[in-house]
């Protein structure tokens, strides 16, 4: 099996995208409860790969001491690049770049950023390799664990970022022979 994980709660107030911003307490706390569930179930992991961004850094981190294991960091695995609006309050954003709140389609590229499109193609491409990849952790973002929902189950691209309910610190395995994904927990509920 794959497993992927989305990192913890970070500061909400923010872009993310390719920001800095780090897990809230919050945050750090939902990652120690899965460590735990992962750690209580015997999954069977034996390698993490992680995104480079810092609040997934900080959840492979956690998980990696957990289950004794280095996380490998992948640039590839890192959030849509949002570009000029990374890391900007979520109000000073939307005063400064108003287009980008209503009506985006999967083609519309933030400013020196990327679009939904790109994301699409980049864990697409990702996600050949790392189907073979047995008994592996993915420690990374909403958008790129929707794309492989997406890309699982043949579903055309859209921008409902609600739609697999990928919430913060959530474990969703891969059957990569069948190229099944599902859900398997969720903070505060986890099953």
């Amino acid at each position: 099996m794959i497993y992927l994980l989305r990192h913890g709660l970070d500061d909400e107030e923010y872009i993310g995208g390719w920001s800095a911003g780090d897990l809230t307490e919050e945050g750090k706390k939902q990652v120690q409860q899965i460590s735990k569930f992962i750690a209580l179930n015997n999954l069977d992991i034996e390698q993490i790969y992680s995104s480079d961004i810092k609040r997934a850094v900080s959840s492979s981190e956690i998980i990696g001491q957990e289950l004794k294991l280095k996380p490998i960091y992948v640039k590839e695995l890192r959030e849509l690049d949002k570009g000029d609006l990374t890391g900007l309050l979520i109000k000073d954003a939307k005063r400064m770049y108003p287009e980008y709140f209503d009506n985006l389609d999967i083609y519309t590229r933030y400013p020196n950023g990327e679009c939904m499109l790109d994301l699409y193609k980049r864990v697409k491409h990702l996600f050949t390799g790392l189907l073979e990849k047995n008994k592996t952790l993915i420690i990374t973002h909403r958008g790129v664990i929707n794309m492989v929902y997406f890309l699982l189950n043949d579903i055309p691209l859209d921008m409902n970022k609600e739609r697999f309910g990928v919430t913060h610190a959530s474990l969703h395995e891969i059957d990569p022979t069948n190229k099944l994904i599902r859900k398997l927990n969720n903070i505060g509920g986890i099953k």
